[in-house]
């Protein structure tokens, strides 16, 4: 069962409408570890330190802002919590606009907005209301640290928290070298015109998402699979702790496993009800599973 991102409201004007955040994509990639090819030994990721070529453990890493070149300041955890805004449960309804006016360059992450306890009325009020204006909710919202320009958006009988890009974040397509005019200074006849209509009038047809699916990675499954099965697989004398150095990671994903659940599945069966292939969590220290090192936080 999915568990909640928080627990906050929605706000706009008086009205609080009591809501859990739940994640609204799935992630299916499948992911690799990269071997050395002269002895199929997995490579490690390492922390050096440039002056002494020291791997650097966990605890000692610290985040820092390079302000010239070679010219860092060290930024707190404290600090990155100070500029984070209070209003870590609440996604504060700016104003309501058209969602026509909202272009597609801005939309960036799905979330899923679930009612809380005794909270049906108001979020059904909302829901209905923004579909019958053909409005969106525009504001802020905290996610984990950092807040995030967002809308509040009906969907079925959902409301989706959609995340926003800013503006800054975005490059001016006038930045690129674009054909500027009409057909006319292009020379397009207007036979070539009729043409091109009558063209995307007989592909036409209604959208529908489930149709599309990720051949790559299923094409790609089928190939691991067959890899696995002809015994082309890779396989190493288990490693002994006391040799490894300390803070090392090594993390082997055991494909194995994941194509066995996979394998066991109905041919046919939706990717909606494929299990993304994801490695097993290995304990913290483990030389024979361990994990992939973490990436740093980003602020």
């Amino acid at each position: 069962m999915a568990h909640p991102i928080w627990n906050g409201t929605i706000s706009f004007g008086l009205l609080n409408i009591p809501v859990r955040l739940m994640s609204g994509e799935r992630k299916v990639d499948l992911h690799f570890r990269m071997l050395d090819s002269r002895n199929k030994a997995p490579v490690r990721y390492e922390r050096i330190n440039e002056e002494t070529g020291e791997e650097v453990p966990w605890k000692d890493v610290v985040k820092a802002f390079e302000y010239d070149k070679g010219s860092y300041v060290v930024i707190e955890e404290g600090d990155i919590a100070a500029a984070a805004p209070d209003n870590k449960e609440s996604i504060e309804i700016d104003a309501f606009v058209e969602a026509s006016e909202i272009e597609p360059p801005y939309y960036e992450k799905p979330y899923v907005l679930e009612p809380g306890k005794k909270a049906e009325k108001g979020y059904v009020l909302l829901r209905e209301v923004l579909k019958r204006t053909g409005k969106v909710g525009v504001g802020r919202v905290v996610i984990r640290t950092r807040e995030y320009l967002a809308l509040v958006m009906p969907h079925g009988d959902a409301l989706i928290l959609m995340v926003l890009r800013y503006a800054q974040e975005l490059v001016d397509p006038t930045d690129y070298k674009l054909p500027e005019g009409a057909v006319a200074k292009w020379k397009i006849s207007a036979r070539e015109t009729e043409m091109a209509e009558q063209l995307i009038q007989s592909m036409s047809t209604k959208w529908k998402p489930e149709k599309y699916k990720d051949d790559f990675r299923d094409r790609l499954h089928k190939v691991i699979s067959q890899r696995v099965k002809s015994k082309r697989v890779v396989r190493r004398e288990p490693v002994d702790d006391a040799k490894l150095p300390e803070n090392a990671a090594t993390n082997v994903i055991d494909f194995a496993e994941i194509l066995k659940r996979s394998l066991a599945k109905k041919p046919g069966a939706s990717a909606r009800q494929a299990p993304a292939a994801k490695a097993k969590k290995a304990p913290k220290r483990s030389a024979r599973k361990a994990s992939v090192p973490r990436k740093r936080k980003s602020a």
